[in-house]
């Protein structure tokens, strides 16, 4: 049986946006859990580490918050969107972004400085979720879930809403020229001087994902300036911290 510790509902991030009451939304933190070590708090990485079975309590708590069937992916920074119903409960697909239009189905990514991007049709048929590092952002995985939560909801781009949570900020994220280069440049990118000599730049991975976003119609965008480098107390950040756990950010349909 879980332990009480692990019972009892990590907290969560408020996902404020002007998304149909049908939609359901919920974006976890390290806080709570029973994870000790780099692992320490309410951490939902199977792959990272930490101990199987408190993973494990630590993902049956995160369902029953959320009141739906989380669905885990298998996320390797790639630009696959997936049919989250379509996959079996006992069973994980290599993707890095998942749509549903079945309800108590958790179309879910994780992230400890990736960006988690939700998005939920305004006619509330359909929502789905993507997990958008710098990779997966400048190949096409934003547009990928888009396109698929669109077709599912039958409706245009323009009409879906996006929540972008908390992410490595730009204040932090410190890249050089293969990022630069992979998005074209542009106003996300300051110069920074760096020792060695080398080009680099502080990127805006949320400006970055507005931007691909409003490219393809889709301007109603929410989300706040999260950091997960700089706010250690609720944040996992790998790029802070090397091992580390995983948070969660979920989005599901209500009966």
């Amino acid at each position: 049986m879980p332990s009480e510790a692990a019972r009892a509902p990590g907290a969560g991030l408020a996902v404020e946006w002007e998304a149909p009451a049908r939609v359901g939304a919920f974006m976890s933190t390290r806080a709570g859990g029973r994870s000790t070590g780099p692992w320490a708090g309410w951490n939902l990485g199977d792959h990272v580490g930490d101990d199987a079975r408190t993973v494990a309590e630590h993902r049956a708590v995160f369902g029953r918050t959320i009141g739906a069937r989380p669905v885990w992916l298998r996320q390797v920074h790639g630009t696959r969107a997936v049919d989250a119903a379509a996959i079996p409960e006992s069973g994980t697909v290599q993707a890095d972004a998942a749509w549903t239009a079945v309800a108590g189905v958790a179309c879910t990514v994780q992230v400890a400085d990736c960006l988690p991007v939700l998005l939920a049709a305004g006619n509330g048929r359909a929502v789905g979720a993507a997990h958008a590092g710098w990779r997966g952002l400048a190949g096409g995985v934003v547009e990928a879930a888009v396109e698929a939560v669109a077709a599912a909801a039958r409706c245009l781009p323009r009409e879906l809403h996006a929540w972008l949570g908390p992410c490595i900020g730009p204040g932090q994220f410190e890249v050089g020229a293969d990022v630069f280069e992979a998005f074209g440049g542009g106003a996300a990118f300051v110069p920074r001087q760096h020792p060695d000599g080398r080009p680099r730049w502080l990127a805006d991975l949320p400006a970055l994902a507005r931007a691909r976003l409003a490219r393809i119609g889709v301007t109603r965008v929410s989300g706040g300036p999260w950091c997960t480098v700089e706010d250690v107390a609720r944040f996992y950040s790998f790029r802070r911290d090397g091992v580390t756990g995983r948070m969660a950010a979920a989005i599901w349909l209500r009966d």
